[in-house]
């Protein structure tokens, strides 16, 4: 026997997970499933897709049911109301036992096509496979230019730095995916982030997020404006010390105005006070109430912590072999 004829048993023992978060996808779910399956058919793998149902109000918690009694080889497991993205890949991730797990959106816009690369990748021993976007087909000027300042905020400030444009459809091997299950359990998560420091042999692919095909994008201003903020309390402390260095910089100001004004005085001139008390004050407040609410966001993030609630809550699972 070959040792061409040995490896490919080996891979065809292996076994693949892909985690799919689903919220209100009614619309994407049948065109997704004929897209994954037409490529995962052909992946020498054996495999398994896993439906994380996040709290959805459409339909779509009876299509996916639909396809779990349809289909041996997927499974469903219901949150018991939404609980973010990042908490359904999560809870996909907790339930897998595959020896590689994938993690992508329902919507297409990770496309199918690129997981024999990302398999191939894994194949050839790296542990974390992320998948960054060449290009978004969907996205307006002000995403673009929003996306570009986070990144290139959050590496200024963090020691870690992030590929830009990462996405949340990557490849992890088991030992990742027990690193995630056992110890990255923080209730404020940027999953897309752990991959890229839990160290091991990573790579990475390029791909182009085409537009939807149906419905419309789940994260508004509101949710980006969260999970940006959560990213950067979760992996930079440097806003903390912005107290330090507004103290100083409002020293010098303070020294400055002091000098002017004693200067002023001594010289027989008297400085208009109002205004310069009024600027001062004023000055000082907002630097202050910046400050407290950085503070406010770090607190509020350790209360959350502290109160050690479940990520999420499954209500019920179908398809698993403990079932």
């Amino acid at each position: 026997m070959t040792q061409e004829m040995i490896s490919a048993k080996e891979k065809a023992r292996r076994k693949l997970d892909i985690i799919v978060s689903v919220f209100n996808e009614e619309e994407s779910l049948p065109g997704f499933r004929d897209a994954l399956f037409s490529v995962l058919k052909k992946a020498g793998f054996s495999w398994k897709v896993i439906f994380v149902n996040d709290g959805s109000s459409d339909a779509s918690a009876d299509i996916l049911d639909a396809f779990a009694k349809e289909h041996h080889n997927v499974a469903v497991i219901h949150l018991s109301r939404n609980f973010g993205h990042e908490a359904a890949m999560l809870a996909g991730i907790d339930a897998s036992r595959a020896d590689a797990v994938i993690c992508m959106d329902a919507d297409l816009q990770h496309p199918p096509e690129a997981i024999p690369e990302m398999i191939r990748a894994f194949d050839q021993g790296f542990g974390v496979v992320n998948m960054v976007r060449d290009k978004r087909e969907d996205a307006g000027v002000f995403k673009k230019i929003t996306s570009s300042i986070f990144y290139a905020f959050i590496n200024r400030i963090s020691p870690v730095k992030f590929e830009r444009n990462a996405s949340d459809f990557f490849l992890i091997s088991a030992r990742v995916a027990k690193l995630l299950k056992e110890e990255f359990r923080e209730r404020t998560r940027f999953i897309r982030g752990y991959t890229q420091i839990v160290g091991f042999r990573k790579t990475t692919l390029r791909f182009t997020a085409t537009s939807r095909m149906k419905g419309k994008s789940k994260y508004g201003f509101y949710r980006l404006m969260l999970l940006t903020s959560g990213a950067i309390a979760t992996f930079s402390r440097l806003p903390l010390h912005l107290g330090l260095l507004m103290g100083i910089i409002s020293a010098i100001f303070a020294l400055v105005v002091s000098a002017y004004s004693i200067i002023m005085k001594i010289a027989g001139y008297a400085p208009p006070g109002y205004t310069t008390i009024i600027v001062f004050i004023s000055v000082m407040f907002a630097i202050q109430f910046f400050l407290i609410g950085i503070l406010g966001l770090y607190i509020g993030y350790i209360f959350e912590e502290n109160k050690k609630r479940p990520i999420y809550i499954v209500d019920k699972k179908h398809g698993f072999e403990e079932e």
